[in-house]
């Protein structure tokens, strides 16, 4: 049986590394964003490195390709930032990218220590992997109802098992090694046969999926106005009128607001709702539009000069924020400015600051 298994192995793994290839270059020549493309292309040819470092027999066909080794090491971590940048539309930061280069480091020094220290790195490494596979999880399914994109919506719930089952194997394996790194259990480890028949059906199976969707799902926000449209049905027109009432009301403040709620609200179909939201105003998810109501009341309150003695804390938690962090890259990403910034340089040129303070 394992016999078998082992000359299918690389025809397995073949079919892996091309499968990613072919979502990389696909979208390396789309039309989507830059950082989209970087990103998951990186990530594709990092997990095309991976499945084949991990073979044995294929290393040793190829000559030990270390680079391949080194471009391989980080997969996880990429993995993880693909879907932030996917599934959440958050641009690359150093913040988000230093687990790239922490796993890189792992690696590397993995390759140079010696046993029992190297062993304790590589399981440490593999735990690591895991749990940001897992966060990747929790991060496909924490956005699913709010998702407004329909082809992406429909992504998350396939794509979230398959990294929730690949992120509980390569967890478990990597605490299993340290206590028994000889049992049968780990032949499904990505370097042997069934856990590589395993991961390349992983790899070809997202690959489909990615494929079946769009590349123009994957493109920037674009925000229109509710009467760009003049071609609008009258039906379409009344419900976004109904809903900019909601939003004008501070509709937007209530606790829990979900998506759901809103379209029981309008008394419309939540999938209406979804779509009117996305394809007319240009939002890709329920939580980016309710912050856009959100940064523009704060924005209105830090250009008052009667709130110029109101801290930029108070407004976050009177917009609705949780905490400052949150509210402070919401809206430097709306205006470019920190909210300490944009206040200054609005109360500058307000000509009743005097008056008011």
């Amino acid at each position: 049986m394992i016999e078998s298994a082992e000359l299918l192995d690389p025809l397995a793994r073949g079919l892996g590394v091309g499968a990613m290839l072919v979502v990389g270059l696909g979208l390396w020549l789309s039309g989507v964003g830059r950082s989209v493309r970087l990103v998951v292309s990186s990530t594709t040819l990092s997990a095309a490195c991976w499945l084949i470092t991990e073979s044995d027999r294929l290393c040793a066909a190829l000559g030990q390709p270390y680079p391949l080794a080194l471009l391989a090491y980080p997969v996880a971590a990429l993995f993880w930032l693909s879907i932030l940048v996917l599934f959440e539309d958050r641009p690359p930061t150093a913040r988000n990218l230093s687990p790239v280069g922490l796993l890189l480091f792992a690696g590397v020094a993995t390759d140079l220590a010696a046993p029992p220290l190297s062993e304790a790195l590589w399981a440490a490494r593999n735990v690591a992997s895991g749990l940001l596979c897992l966060h990747a999880a929790f991060v496909i399914a924490r956005g699913m109802r709010g998702d407004l994109v329909e082809g992406r919506r429909r992504l998350r719930g396939p794509l979230l098992g398959m990294v929730a089952l690949f992120a509980l194997v390569e967890v478990t394996l990597a605490l299993v090694n340290r206590v028994s790194p000889l049992g049968p259990w780990m032949l499904f480890e990505v370097g042997e046969v069934y856990g590589g028949a395993l991961m390349a059906a992983l790899l070809v199976s997202i690959a489909v999926l990615f494929l079946q969707v769009r590349p123009a799902l994957f493109g920037a926000s674009r925000r229109i106005g509710s009467v760009a449209d003049a071609g609008a049905d009258a039906v379409d027109r009344l419900t976004l009128q109904k809903l900019d009432a909601v939003m004008a009301a501070e509709g937007w403040r209530r606790e829990g607001l979900t998506i759901g709620a809103l379209a029981d609200d309008l008394g419309i179909p939540e999938h209406r709702l979804r779509r009117l939201i996305n394809h007319r105003l240009g939002h890709r998810n329920f939580a980016d539009f309710l912050n856009a109501h959100r940064i523009e009341a704060a924005r209105r309150r830090l250009a008052d000069p009667q709130e110029a003695r109101t801290t930029v804390a108070v407004i976050a938690f009177d917009v609705g924020y949780g905490s400052l962090g949150p509210f402070n890259r919401a809206f430097r990403a709306s205006t470019g400015a920190s909210p300490t910034e944009w206040r200054r340089e609005a109360l500058r040129v307000s000509p009743s600051l005097e008056t008011a303070v």
